[in-house]
């Protein structure tokens, strides 16, 4: 049992100098202005760093804002392109059709003012196609052009 006592009272001595230590010793940052310094230093690169995040987090949102007003306005020109481009196929289709069966009642000898009206009629319906699908191109280089024009301006 003695050698616990005194086991004790060496490890109460050790931890006595340890606490008289630790109180003689100065605090880092209160006491040595260089690591003082050197803290501030790196608080201000990590704010610059932090700006600059703050910075190109911001431009990557306004790049993508433009990228996806882009996306829809591309979106909404191939829709249009798509609906012309079937009616346009179906107005062909149309006067093929209408074609072939005026060249059967040519061959067959027959005169038929009916056919030849329904071949013109295809025909203006496919020029209107045509037509229709040249000016929505137009208006399309007109809205590209409209803004450079602007800042030209």
């Amino acid at each position: 049992m003695s050698d616990i006592t005194e086991l004790e009272r060496r490890v109460s001595a050790a931890l006595s100098r340890i606490d008289r230590a630790l109180d003689a010793m100065p605090g880092p940052a209160a006491e040595d202005p260089a690591l003082h310094e050197a803290l501030e230093s790196e608080r201000a690169a990590n704010a610059q760093l932090m700006e600059r995040v703050r910075a190109i987090k911001e431009k990557q949102e306004i790049i993508l804002s433009a990228l996806e007003r882009k996306v829809a306005h591309l979106t909404r020109q191939l829709d249009t392109a798509s609906r012309d481009l079937a009616r346009q196929k179906a107005v062909n289709d149309d006067l093929v059709e209408t074609n072939r069966m005026l060249n059967d009642a040519l061959r067959d000898g027959i005169a038929a003012p009916g056919l030849v009206n329904a071949a013109m009629e295809s025909e203006l319906a496919a020029l209107r196609a045509a037509r229709a699908e040249e000016l929505a191109e137009i208006e399309e280089i007109m809205a590209e052009l409209k803004p450079l024009i602007g800042e030209v301006a």
